[in-house]
């Protein structure tokens, strides 16, 4: 029986397949990086269906020149709201009352009003960076600086 070896390069690896013969299927060997992101994506989704359903947090956004939905009174760079979430974020590990906080950072309109409150949202209501960083959160912790493409967030679980 003779064995034709095909080698097909494609980014990011190559696969290496054989034929048996004229009537078998090829056998493909998933490149590693393929196999791997499989296994990971599979973890994932595991962690995601034993942990809670919806979470309640509130949050104070930081935004930027540029960012989503930024209004147009915004006017600082992508630097310069990255430092001022992390100041935010120093005063609230250190027990500033983080309703106060959302008053005096928070870009997001109508925040200050409701103490950056979100109410119960679930894992795809909302981009996957900030579902990744509440849903990891036990309730009256606080997420590190979190970066969207609305800006920078610091999260506080409620629930």
């Amino acid at each position: 029986m003779k064995r034709l070896l095909i080698l097909l390069c494609a980014l990011p690896g190559c696969v290496v397949t054989t034929l048996e013969g004229q009537s078998e299927p090829p056998r493909v060997t998933p490149a590693p990086s393929q196999a791997l992101a499989e296994k990971r994506a599979h973890k994932v989704a595991s962690a995601e269906e034993s942990g809670p359903q919806s979470v309640g947090a509130r949050h104070l956004l930081v935004s930027y020149k540029g960012a989503l939905r930024a209004s147009p009174g915004v006017t600082r760079s992508k630097e310069e709201a990255k430092k001022r979430a992390e100041e935010a974020l120093t005063r609230a590990r250190a027990g500033e009352d983080f309703e106060a906080l959302v008053k005096q950072y928070s870009d997001e309109p109508g925040a200050a009003g409701r103490g950056g409150d979100l109410g119960r949202f679930t894992r795809k209501q909302m981009v996957k960076p900030f579902a990744d960083a509440a849903f990891r959160l036990n309730p009256g912790e606080l997420s590190d600086v979190v970066e969207t493409e609305f800006g920078f967030h610091i999260i506080q679980r409620t629930e």
